[in-house]
């Protein structure tokens, strides 16, 4: 297998015939072949093969050919031979995504930003286009995508099915519904990689690794739908543990549970926009408070152990670490963000109050001299924690969100791992280069999955 890079023409033949400037013969090992297979994404042609004088790596698409396989459009892309004789276009990739709030401008939504500069970070490589599941026809194996021409503006096109589908659904509760597994699901039997498949729930991460000794030892103790007297034992080994939703996300409806054998039991939590703190002097009356608010068998949270992070100025500090898998199939981390908790905040979340720091700032400031020897272990850390992950889920993977803490003694823990994390840590100035890193490294993983690199 053999893979180079190429422009792409079109010409106006209506013939089905395609002209390859002589070097990218050579490239492709088809020099003295008379047709040639072209495929892009499910669909292929078999077309009359004829060189051209030409310098560089150039193919010109007649009429006949480019409007039977659906090629989007001109520009550079890559070009791979699959098989003797066989030449494959694109890879095509498809990002999967849908908004209630849609505009010609905007056809995403607040989304539409991210996906834009994503198709832009790939369009060298790659025909990348979006769409939404009500763009696909299975029974004509199409996609009507939406493509960006060269002043950003949208257009729609039909395209075949993709080489490959990354996965940015939004919605949670649309991707448990009956018409979201079946997409996913015909994906796979029509052999398209997909990746990320959903969304995790806190409690699926801790089945996952609960018996994986790697991981176990980077995890915090943690119970799903905790009975009340597990909750109590808990607090009383502990001192202080997080009550979290399974399903929750940007740390909303997250208590932090704390017991003083001489005061008492406090909860502390976000409401209204502020933080709320309350004093028990029973832990029954701690528990009427959670099942009045939450229903009585608060069976869809996680009760975790706390951990003594680092702190600055007595505010807990955690990171998020944005893996992602490279052009060779490994997992690496691309972004990293400190986070440091509000004053009187339960969680490390920016919208609460918390201050986004680089890990340089947060750990300097912590662990001095030793800062880049804490870092490099974090790091080892979380690519461990990533591959126990991998090893443990079904599905295909090409991106996870973890959230580390780091304790006064550099112990690395990992609190929670998102399929599908957001991109929040990219604001921050310093780390705006590490969020272009981001979109190359999806980029990269796409080709590989397509097998446009890294696999023979």
């Amino acid at each position: 297998m053999s893979l180079t890079s190429c422009h792409v023409h079109f010409s106006p033949h209506n013939d089905k015939v395609i002209h390859l400037s002589g070097s990218l013969l050579k490239s492709l090992n088809l020099s003295g072949k008379k047709n040639v297979q072209l495929k892009l994404g499910s669909e292929s042609i078999t077309a009359a093969l004829k060189p051209i004088r030409k310098q560089g790596h150039h193919v010109y698409l007649s009429a006949g050919v480019r409007q039977t396989i659906r090629v989007p459009k001109t520009g550079s892309i890559s070009v791979v031979q699959a098989a003797e004789g066989e030449v494959q276009l694109g890879p095509l990739v498809g990002i999967l995504t849908d908004s209630g709030v849609r505009a010609s401008n905007a056809p995403f939504g607040g989304r539409t930003g991210y996906i834009r500069q994503l198709i832009r970070a790939g369009e060298s490589k790659a025909y990348i286009f979006a769409f939404t599941p009500r763009d696909i026809n299975w029974q004509q194996g199409t996609v009507n995508g939406y493509f960006l021409n060269a002043q950003g503006s949208w257009y729609r096109k039909t395209a075949p099915l993709p080489d490959v589908v990354y996965n940015r659904l939004p919605s949670r509760r649309a991707e448990v519904s009956s018409p979201i597994i079946n997409l996913r699901e015909r994906f796979i039997r029509n052999k398209i990689p997909f990746f990320n498949w959903s969304f995790f729930n806190k409690s699926d991460v801790y089945k996952m690794l609960d018996k994986d000794v790697e991981a176990l030892e980077h995890l915090p103790e943690s119970v799903n739908h905790p009975k009340p007297e597990k909750i109590k034992e808990m607090l009383e080994r502990h001192q202080f543990v997080y009550f979290k939703p399974t399903a929750g996300s940007l740390g909303i409806g997250i208590y932090r549970l704390t017991y003083h054998p001489n005061r008492g039991y406090f909860a502390r939590y976000r409401q209204n926009g502020s933080n709320v703190l309350l004093r028990f002097t029973q832990f029954n009356s701690l528990m009427r408070m959670l099942q009045g608010r939450h229903g009585a068998n608060l069976s869809q949270y996680v009760c975790q152990q706390g951990i003594r992070l680092i702190e600055i100025d007595g505010c807990p500090i955690d990171f998020r670490f944005h893996m992602h898998k490279n052009g060779k199939n490994e997992w690496v981390p691309v972004g990293i963000g400190a986070k440091k908790a509000g004053k009187g905040s339960v969680t490390t979340h920016i919208k609460n109050g918390g201050q986004l720091l680089t890990p340089d700032q947060a750990l300097t400031q912590t662990f001095g001299s030793r800062s880049g020897e804490i870092l490099e272990k974090a790091k080892k850390v979380s690519i461990k924690l990533c591959q126990a992950i991998e090893r443990n889920f079904p599905h295909t993977l090409g991106e996870l969100g973890l959230d580390i803490g780091i304790d006064k003694d550099g112990n690395i823990w990992m609190f929670e791992a998102n399929a599908k994390p957001g991109r929040s840590i990219f604001g921050h100035p310093a780390l705006r280069g590490q969020g272009r890193d981001s979109y190359s490294h999806i980029i990269e993983h796409c080709l590989y999955l397509a097998r446009f690199k890294g696999r023979e």
